[in-house]
């Protein structure tokens, strides 16, 4: 059986119908996962919004686009965020995904590695699809795109 937080509607509804993923955890460290995922983003069509407070102290921008050091930060001056993806340990990614439902994003998206069922769980109750433990370079290359 497939965990629920791999839920194949899920995964393809996040990554086809959402525009604006907010990447946690990304800067312009080019060895990180973080940004290599971030600039696959950016070429299937999607807008990042980098959220990094160490980025965003610097005022610097990452693949072109302003990094912030919070997700309300970003919320408020970028508008809707679709996804929140998620780059950080499983026992420090729950608050995101609760800051996540807190500004109205459409999903949640923890990145491989990245698991915390509880989050899932909460996210989930408060009517927010959330993905876990996969990376949108894998799902994508499953399907062939």
């Amino acid at each position: 059986m497939t965990e629920p937080w791999l839920d194949r509607k899920t995964i393809d509804h996040l990554l086809d119908d959402t525009a604006t993923w907010a990447v946690v955890g990304l800067s312009n460290d080019t060895g990180r996962t973080a940004y290599g995922i971030a600039r696959l983003l950016q070429e299937k069509g999607k807008r990042i919004v980098p959220i990094h407070p160490g980025a965003a102290a610097a005022g610097e921008e990452v693949l072109g686009e302003k990094a912030y050091a919070t997700l309300a930060e970003a919320s408020a001056a970028v508008g809707p965020i679709d996804v929140v993806d998620v780059f950080r340990r499983s026992e420090a990614a729950g608050e995101f995904a609760d800051q996540a439902v807190a500004i109205g994003a459409r999903g949640v998206w923890f990145q491989l590695g990245v698991v915390d069922e509880e989050a899932f769980r909460r996210t989930e109750r408060a009517g927010v699809p959330m993905v876990m433990d996969t990376c949108p370079a894998i799902q994508w290359g499953r399907r062939g795109a």
